[in-house]
């Protein structure tokens, strides 16, 4: 099944939104059974997150390592079997600067089979989970 680009913006949209309130049933069944998520070397979360439940694996791990206060979306755009979304972290911690980012989405036959985010800075994300474990200890 060949998705439109509105179909891909939409289904990102659906997504983010399903994540965001923790329906997890939802985002699960959005995900082909061979999903990943590939976070880049320097990342606190680095690795290759795999399976229908690695995106909530992730956001958990991301979520708790940091003190993420907002995920603000820009836009998203799309072609032929991907897209594209800019966003940002914003942290609680005013005084840390936002994580800029895009992630990529590919599809496949209706569903979600890979997310890659793609971070500006990573040093701002290790930062913002450095000062988080600070805070704990």
């Amino acid at each position: 099944m060949t998705m439109t680009a509105q179909e891909m913006i939409q289904f990102v949209d659906d997504l983010y939104g399903a994540t965001a309130v923790g329906d997890w049933d939802k985002a699960a069944s959005m995900l082909t059974d061979d999903f990943f998520v590939t976070e880049a070397p320097g990342l606190p979360m680095e690795g290759v997150y795999r399976g229908k439940n690695a995106l909530q694996e992730l956001f958990v791990k991301v979520m708790g390592m940091a003190d993420v206060a907002a995920l603000d979306r820009v836009e998203t755009t799309a072609g032929k079997d991907h897209a594209v979304t800019i966003l940002s972290f914003r942290f609680a911690d005013p005084a840390l600067a936002p994580a800029e980012l895009c992630e990529m989405f590919r599809f496949r036959d209706g569903k979600c089979c890979e997310i890659r985010p793609f971070y500006f800075d990573v040093s701002v994300f290790r930062a913002a989970a450095e000062a988080k474990a600070r805070a704990a200890a």
